[in-house]
């Protein structure tokens, strides 16, 4: 099997700065921090935060199952755009209670990368993770 193009430390963390910016950038100015009455910063509740990034994965879901282009681009396929949503959600919420923990992202990654259960002889074991 060929191995596939790595990005250095360095890249990861530079690209998920620049990642977590620019989604929680657009979603504080368009207000999502903000009473829409009042323009005072207020507090989301994470509940509700987790639960509108499990709907965009639902919604991924159901383009696949149904095999469906998107509603609001047409062009592209369901399933990328409601990834890149939940994505979206994902690196705003980063962006305004985590932001000082970027770096967990490839901690997380190298550490997934020693893990026997991630590796591929260990997979094909029995009782071995097949997904």
């Amino acid at each position: 099997m060929a191995e596939c193009f790595l990005p250095t430390d360095e890249e990861i963390l530079n690209a998920t700065s620049v990642l977590v910016r620019a989604c929680h950038g657009r979603a504080w100015n368009a207000g999502w921090y903000h009473d829409p009455a009042t323009g005072e910063v207020i507090e989301r509740n994470m509940g509700e935060i987790f639960a509108l990034i499990h709907s965009e994965i639902s919604e991924a879901l159901e383009g696949h199952r149904k095999d469906l282009m998107d509603d609001k681009l047409p062009h592209r396929k369901m399933v990328p755009v409601e990834l890149f949503d939940a994505a979206i959600r994902i690196f705003d919420t980063i962006g305004m209670y985590y932001p000082d923990d970027i770096p967990a992202l490839l901690e997380k990654m190298l550490y997934n990368d020693q893990r026997a259960d991630h590796k591929p002889e260990n997979r094909l074991k029995v009782g071995g993770k097949k997904f």
